[in-house]
């Protein structure tokens, strides 16, 4: 899909051909459309596609008439009825007429432009809009760890009794999850770093200082994840820990039942031996089975509260 923007005294409006000034959304392109906006502004296709490769990695490059930015951000993957947190490439290519964006997905990033929900928002201005577009990332990403960590806290609640295997898989997939994020942010400062050293368009002092603070919350979403992960790792080492620990309660009882269970076998197995009946105690009185089966019981009972007394039981 491609779509034309184009910013007048703050208000954003579509257009339907190609400008000075404009801002070109590429959304999950054909290559027909790919192939419409390389011939209109002398760029590469394979950079044009190059943000629609899931295995790209966050880079800057400058290219003749144009400067190509590409960088990951947070999206969200349906797995199995399941949401499933992922990270995209997302391509910005810099000319002298326009500013093109490509990404695989119509993500929210870029709806904020287009719903006019940031301000000083103008598609004249492209470093500033190249950075608003870096800061709603970074933003973007510190919204989707606070929904990781509600999610975790969620199966913390669950500690216990309710605790089950489902769980330990869910806090592996948001550990994962953190994994990919740290990673596509480390390769993010990357290229804020090149972008505070760019001069080939020109920056107005309200540009460095977006930069700056663009690359502040960037580092403070590397420092969440790192928190959150190292939480979600003692989290799950604490479910294991649980787990285990109810796996050796039920083998202790099993245990002391089994213990239990062996004295009126033992008791019976004598009994039953084929020798004189007057070498056994009560064998030959009318009475003799009652009483046995009494004794044993009595026993039975001591060695129930010898092991309750130990906690055992």
């Amino acid at each position: 899909m491609l779509k034309i923007y184009r910013t007048d005294e703050r208000l954003i409006e579509e257009r339907n051909q190609f400008e000075e000034g404009v801002w070109v959304a590429l959304t999950s392109p054909s290559m027909e459309e790919c192939q419409k906006v390389s011939a209109y502004y002398d760029i590469d296709i394979v950079d044009i596609r190059a943000a629609l490769d899931d295995e790209e990695s966050s880079r800057i490059e400058l290219e003749d008439g144009y400067t190509l930015i590409l960088v990951d951000i947070p999206s969200i993957e349906i797995n199995h009825d399941v949401e499933t947190y992922i990270t995209i490439p997302l391509g910005i290519l810099l000319t002298q007429g326009a500013i093109i964006t490509v990404c695989t997905e119509d993500t929210p990033v870029l709806q904020h432009f287009i719903n006019r929900r940031v301000r000083d928002f103008s598609t004249k201005k492209k470093m500033r809009f190249v950075y608003q577009i870096l800061f709603q990332t970074s933003a973007l990403y510190q919204s989707d760890l606070r929904i990781l960590d509600k999610k975790r806290m969620e199966i913390e609640e669950r500690v216990g009794e309710n605790t089950e295997d489902k769980d330990i898989i869910d806090l592996h997939s948001l550990e994962s999850t953190l994994v990919y994020f740290a990673t596509s942010l480390r390769a993010n400062s990357v290229v804020l770093d090149r972008l505070s050293r760019y001069t080939r368009l020109k920056q107005y002092p309200e540009d460095q200082e977006l930069l700056g603070d663009v690359i502040v919350e960037n580092k403070q979403a590397i420092e969440m994840t790192t928190i959150y992960r190292d939480i979600i790792n003692g989290t799950r080492e604490l479910l294991s820990s649980i787990m285990d620990n109810r796996l050796n309660n039920v083998m202790k009882y099993l245990t002391s039942i089994t213990l239990v269970m062996a004295i009126p076998t033992i008791i019976s197995g004598l009994y039953g031996m084929n020798v004189n009946a007057k070498g056994m105690p009560f064998a030959s009185g009318v009475n003799g089975f009652g009483i046995i089966c009494l004794i044993t019981l009595i026993i039975c009972l001591l060695t129930l509260l010898i092991l309750r007394k130990k906690k055992m039981l």
